[in-house]
């Protein structure tokens, strides 16, 4: 059902100060930042050869990255995300294992404009899962 890793999520503290440490420090190309409101969080994505790895900061108090800081103040690995050809059939199939899909159930647009859903962490081995649609 997954496909290549998409990319693994980071929460940081300080948005600008992580993206300048992959800039400067790890020499990779870092993309502007890109507010995302319905997801609570302003991103920016570091390229790689083979995969991406993003930054989250937390976009207002409410931001679930808030509450993640909060318990890893310095930051760390938030997610993971895996793409997927289908992402209603790869719902139907995380469900039909007793899997929980975060949110509402649906998908949603993540960041790169495509549907996406996430797996409840307690379900996937302590891991926060995304599932994105390519």
């Amino acid at each position: 059902m997954i496909g290549k890793l998409n990319h693994v999520a980071i929460a940081v503290p300080d948005l600008r100060a992580a993206a300048a440490l992959y800039r400067d420090a790890f020499g990779a190309k870092v993309s502007a930042p890109l507010a995302l409101p319905e997801h609570g969080v302003t991103t920016v994505f570091v390229e790689l050869p083979n995969t991406k790895i993003e930054l989250l900061e937390p976009l207002g108090d409410a931001s679930p990255i808030a509450a993640f800081l909060q318990r890893n103040p310095s930051g760390g690995i938030h997610h993971v995300c895996y793409e997927v050809g289908d992402i209603e059939q790869a719902c139907r199939r995380l469900r039909a294992r007793g899997m929980r899909i975060l949110g509402d159930g649906k998908p949603s647009t993540g960041a790169h404009g495509k549907p996406v859903v996430f797996a409840h962490p307690k379900d996937a081995l302590g891991t926060l899962v995304e599932l994105e649609q390519v």
